[in-house]
């Protein structure tokens, strides 16, 4: 499982995209499709036709990082095709990764601070 801060920027593209690509031709693909910088340390999330698949690029401060999964038994969870982008929550990042239905998953609220009663 890969952790996120709560604060992080996960973009998901929903488009498939050519598996072959490696860290920089997705990274070129982010810039162009989804007008994301790949080195703003942004999570950049990548789907292959086949839905068992996934690839994630992000930037580390030093490097590009490429991360690859293929699911040995059932399928990523996908939102519907369309163009652009879908932005995620690190919770529903998590859920997508471990192969779980993300669209299920909810963040937890923000608890209220107490107020001294007036």
């Amino acid at each position: 499982m890969i952790t996120l801060p709560s604060g992080a920027r996960v973009l998901l593209s929903s488009q498939p995209v050519d598996f072959r690509k490696g860290v920089h031709g997705l990274a070129a693909l982010a810039a162009e499709v989804l007008s994301a910088d790949p080195f703003s340390g942004a999570v950049l999330v990548f789907r292959a036709k086949r839905a068992d698949r996934i690839k994630i690029v992000l930037w580390d401060g030093s490097g590009l990082v490429l991360i690859a999964k293929q699911l040995e038994g059932g399928a990523f969870r996908w939102p519907p095709i369309v163009d652009g982008a879908v932005r995620l929550t690190p919770v529903e990042f998590a859920a997508l990764f471990d192969g779980i239905d993300w669209t299920r998953v909810q963040s937890t609220k923000r608890i209220p601070t107490p107020s001294v009663p007036a």
